[in-house]
Formats: structure tokens, C-alpha cells, sequence
């Protein structure tokens, strides 16, 4: 498929999955989406921004008390903010449902050598 016509299809919460795979955790080898972190993703056309939207990621971490929280959570925002279908991301961090390692994908598995 043609750039022009990716973009007129407009941004997909799959495109936002695959920006996010480029994050990983500082502290574990692999990436926040494979870690099964990202728990949703919401996007919303701009009016402001024709053709852009908003994004925003609601996504966990390993542990509440993680220290890297406020890195981490800039640094997704920064990788979506730099796509030019995207006029501004925001992280919320949840707790619930808790994260645990089955949350971790079979590439993530992979990755870390527990398949």
C-alpha cells in the first residue's frame, strides 16, 4: 500500500501497538507491549487538527511502586507524539487488573527465555 493511502485510512489502534513495541521496560529486555503492560488504547479524531488525533494509552506497569514510572510513561508519549497522525498522547497508569507475568506474551516469552 501507498503512504497517501495508509494515511487516509487514518491512524488504528494497531499502528499505536506497533509505535509501542519500539518502548521497552528499562529494567526488563523487552518491550512494554509484549510485557502485556498497554491494557487499552483510545483515539479521537481532533477537530483542532484535521486529520490527526488524540491518543491516549491506559497501560499498567510491573509493580506500583516502580521507580521508572514517570520515564516510562514519557517516553510513550514521546514515541507517539513524534507519528504525524497523532496531535497529542496522553498515558494513564491503572492498576487493575494487576499485571502478572501471564500477561506477557509468547514474543515476550521468547524474548526473555521463558518459552
Amino acid at each position: 500500500m501507498l503512504r497517501n493511502e495508509l494515511e487516509t485510512m487514518g491512524l488504528t489502534k494497531d499502528d499505536v501497538l506497533c509505535m509501542l513495541k519500539a518502548v521497552q521496560d528499562p529494567e526488563i529486555p523487552a518491550s512494554l507491549v509484549d510485557l502485556g503492560l498497554i491494557y487499552g488504547i483510545q483515539l479521537e479524531d481532533d477537530p483542532a487538527a484535521e486529520g490527526r488525533s488524540r491518543v491516549t494509552v491506559e497501560m499498567t506497569l510491573t509493580s506500583p511502586g516502580c521507580p521508572m514510572a514517570h520515564s516510562i510513561c514519557s517516553e510513550v508519549r514521546r514515541r507517539l507524539n513524534e507519528h504525524p497522525s497523532i496531535s497529542s498522547a496522553q498515558t494513564r497508569l491503572v492498576w487493575e487488573p494487576p499485571w502478572n507475568p501471564a500477561k506477557i506474551t509468547p514474543a515476550g516469552r521468547q524474548t526473555l527465555g521463558l518459552s
